[in-house]
C-alpha cells in the first residue's frame, strides 16, 4: 500500500477541506443509523400503540436531512480535493518529464509519456475523489451499523460478525488480481496510444505508401488485446456482488433461524421490533459492505496506475544544476571544448565523441561537418546542456558550463534545426516563444530580419493566423524563416544551425540563406551542414571521424590537405555540383569516397 499511501500524501495540502468532508461523512452515518434505530420505536410503539408520533416523525426528518447533508457535502467536497490533487500530480508530472535530459526523450515515445499524463493521472482522479471518500464514508456507517447490531443483541452481533473472515479473504485475493490485470490494462492503453498518434502524425507517409489498412489492423490487434485485458478486470470486479450476496444469503438465514428461536421463547430478549431493527440493520450494512468490495478493486486499480506514475517520478536522467550556481555572463570572448568526451549513460563503453578539443572565438563562424554518425549533432547538443559532457569540459570565457545556472546559459543560446518545431499558435506567438513579451513592432522587426514578414502580411489574419499543429499550413521555407524569425528576435550571443536548410528547395534555400545571415551578424555561430557549399565562408571547420576531431582549419587550409575527411566530402559533393558532365552510377561514388 505505499503507493497509495504516498499518494494520499498529495492530499496534505488540503487537509481543511478534507477535515470538513469527514465531519460531513460522520454526519452522513449517524443519518444512517439513527433511520435504523427508529424502526424499533415504529413497530413497538408507533404502529401498534400510536406513542411517540410527533417524537419519531421529527426523528425521521432530523435523519434523513443529515443522511442527504452528508451526502452532498463529503461528496463536494472530495470531489473538490481530488481534482487539486490530480491537478497538482499531473503538473508534478508534466515539468519533472520536461526536466528530464535529451536522453530520457531518446528511449520514449510521445505517446507513452502522454498516456501516463492522461490515462494513468485519470485513473488515480477516481482513486481520489471516489474511491477514497467510499471508502472513508462507508465505514464510517458499517462502524455506526455494527454498533447498533451490539445495541440490539451482542450474542447475536457476534454471530454475525464470524461471517467476516469469510468476505475478507476472497476480497484480498480478487483484489490482487485486480491489481496485476490493471497495469497489464495500463500498458496496452499506452501501447494503443502510442500507435495513434504515431499514424496521426505521419498521416502523409500513411497515405502516400497505402498503408492506411496496415495501420487500421496494428490499431485494431492493440485495441482487441486491450479488451481482452479489460473484460478480465470485468470478470473479477463482476464477481463480487454475486459472492458477497451468497455470503449475505448465508447470515441472513442464520438470523432468521436465531431471531424466531429468541421470539418464541417465553421472556426472550428480543421483541419483534428489536429484533427486525436487528434484521434490517444487517441488510442495510451489506450495502456499505458490498460498496467497500468495490472500493477494494478501485484501490488495486489504482496502486497499479500509481506504480507506473511514480516509477516515471523516481526516474532521474535531468540535467542537474549545482547548488547555488550563479548565473553566466554574457559571452564576451570565447567558447571552448576542451579534451570532450561523450557516452549514453546506458552505453558507457560506447563513446560518440572522444578527446573533442577546439577554441572559437566570440563572433566567429565555425562549421561541423562529416559523414553520418560522427557525432556533429552530439557535439553541439553538449551546448546548451541538453546532454553532459561525461569527460572534460565546455568553456565559456573559461567558465565551465556545468557550474552555472541552466537559465543564464539557454538564454544566451537560440537554435535552428532541419525539423522546424512550430506550436499550434498564432504567428505572432511562434516567433516572440522566447521573448513572450515582445510587442508587435519588434516581432514584425524580426520576421522583416527573416524575410518572413512578405508572407506573413498575405495570409488571412496576418501575423494572428494560427499555423495548426507542428506550422503544418505553411511551406517548409516558410516554417523554417519563422524559425529564424523566433532566434532574431531572442537575440542571443551564441546560435546554433543545425542541418537548418537541408531539406529545402533552390527558391526557399536562397530566401533562409539570406535569413540565416541576418541571423548570424555578430554571433558565435554553430553550423552543421551537409552541403559543403554553405560553410565555405566559415572562419573555422572542425571536421569529425567517428566521434574525433579529424581536422580543424579554413576551407582552403582543408581543402589543400590531400586525402584528408574535409578534401574527400567536398570532392564527393562537387561532383553533384558540377555543370555539363553526366550523373556518376552509385559504384562510381562509393569509389570516390573510398579514394
Amino acid at each position: 500500500m505505499k503507493e497509495f499511501l504516498r499518494l494520499l500524501r498529495y492530499a496534505a495540502p488540503y487537509r481543511g477541506q478534507l477535515t470538513a468532508a469527514l465531519l460531513a461523512m460522520l454526519l452522513y452515518a449517524a443519518g444512517s443509523a439513527l433511520l435504523v434505530y427508529l424502526i424499533k420505536p415504529i413497530l413497538d410503539k408507533v404502529l401498534p400503540a400510536q406513542q411517540q408520533v410527533g417524537q419519531v416523525a421529527i426523528l425521521l426528518l432530523v435523519a434523513y436531512f443529515l443522511k442527504g447533508l452528508g451526502s452532498y457535502v463529503s461528496g463536494y467536497l472530495m470531489t473538490q480535493v481530488g481534482q487539486r490533487v490530480v491537478m497538482d500530480l499531473r503538473n508534478q508530472l508534466f515539468r519533472h518529464i520536461l526536466g528530464q535530459s535529451a536522453a530520457f526523450f531518446s528511449r520514449r515515445t510521445s505517446g507513452q509519456l502522454i498516456s501516463h499524463l492522461t490515462n494513468d493521472v485519470g485513473q488515480v482522479h477516481l482513486a481520489v475523489s471516489e474511491t477514497a471518500a467510499d471508502l472513508v464514508r462507508e465505514s464510517l456507517a458499517v462502524i455506526f451499523y455494527v454498533g447498533l447490531l451490539f445495541y440490539f443483541d451482542w450474542r447475536l452481533a457476534l454471530v454475525c460478525l464470524t461471517a467476516a473472515p469469510l468476505i475478507v479473504y476472497p476480497l484480498a485475493r480478487l483484489g490482487q488480481r485486480v491489481r496485476r490485470t490493471t497495469r497489464r490494462s495500463q500498458e496496452e492503453l499506452e501501447h494503443v496510444t502510442h500507435l495513434s498518434a504515431e499514424a496521426l502524425s505521419g498521416h502523409r507517409i500513411v497515405k502516400a505508401f497505402g498503408a492506411e489498412e496496415r495501420e487500421t489492423s496494428r490499431f485494431a490487434r492493440a485495441t482487441h488485446s486491450l479488451f481482452r485485458t479489460n473484460m478480465k478486470i470485468t470478470g473479477a470486479m463482476s464477481a463480487l456482488p454475486p459472492l458477497m450476496e451468497f455470503i449475505g444469503g448465508l447470515a441472513a438465514v442464520g438470523l432468521l433461524w436465531w431471531g424466531a428461536q429468541e421470539i418464541s421463547r417465553a421472556g426472550g430478549r428480543l421483541t419483534p421490533g428489536g429484533f427486525t431493527s436487528f434484521l434490517a440493520t444487517a441488510f442495510l450494512m451489506y450495502g456499505p459492505i458490498k460498496k467497500l468490495s468495490r472500493v477494494n478493486a478501485g484501490i488495486q486499480q489504482t496502486i497499479a496506475a500509481c506504480q507506473r506514475i511514480f516509477h516515471l517520478l523516481d526516474t532521474h536522467t535531468e540535467v542537474l544544476e549545482r547548488p547555488g550556481a550563479p548565473p553566466l555572463a554574457r559571452l564576451r570572448t570565447q567558447v571552448e571544448f576542451r579534451d570532450v568526451g561523450f557516452a549514453y549513460e546506458d552505453e558507457p563503453t560506447r563513446h560518440i565523441l572522444r578527446h573533442v578539443s577546439f577554441g572559437v572565438r566570440a563572433g566567429q563562424v565555425v562549421a561541423i561537418v562529416g559523414l553520418s554518425g560522427a557525432g556533429k549533432t552530439t557535439l553541439v547538443n553538449l551546448i546548451p546542456r541538453f546532454y553532459d559532457v561525461t569527460e572534460g569540459a565546455i568553456l565559456i570565457d573559461a567558465v565551465d558550463i556545468r557550474t552555472v545556472t541552466l537559465r543564464s546559459l539557454r538564454e544566451q543560446i537560440a537554435l535552428v534545426t532541419q525539423e522546424t518545431v512550430l506550436f499550434d499558435d498564432s504567428i505572432a506567438a511562434n516567433i516572440a516563444y522566447g521573448v513572450p513579451q515582445a510587442t508587435r513592432d519588434e516581432i514584425v522587426a524580426a520576421a522583416t530580419a527573416a524575410h518572413a514578414h512578405e508572407f506573413i502580411v498575405h495570409l488571412p489574419r496576418g501575423y494572428d493566423t494560427t499555423i495548426g499543429e507542428r506550422g503544418q499550413r505553411l511551406s517548409g521555407g516558410q516554417r523554417q524563416r519563422l524559425a529564424i524569425a523566433r532566434a532574431i528576435l531572442k537575440n542571443c550571443p551564441l546560435l546554433v544551425l543545425d542541418e537548418a536548410t537541408s531539406s529545402l528547395d533552390a527558391e526557399s534555400e536562397l530566401l533562409v540563406q539570406d535569413a540565416l545571415a541576418n541571423l548570424m551578424r555578430d554571433r558565435t555561430t554553430f553550423v552543421i551542414a551537409h552541403r559543403l557549399s554553405t560553410v565555405r565562408r566559415a572562419d573555422l571547420i572542425v571536421a569529425l571521424e567517428k566521434g574525433e576531431v579529424a581536422e580543424i582549419g579554413s576551407h582552403d587550409d582543408l581543402v589543400a590537405r590531400p586525402g584528408g575527411v574535409y578534401a574527400r566530402l567536398y570532392a564527393l559533393q562537387a561532383f553533384d555540383e558540377r555543370d555539363g558532365e553526366p550523373d556518376l552510377e552509385p559504384s562510381d561514388l562509393a569509389r570516390e569516397v573510398r579514394s
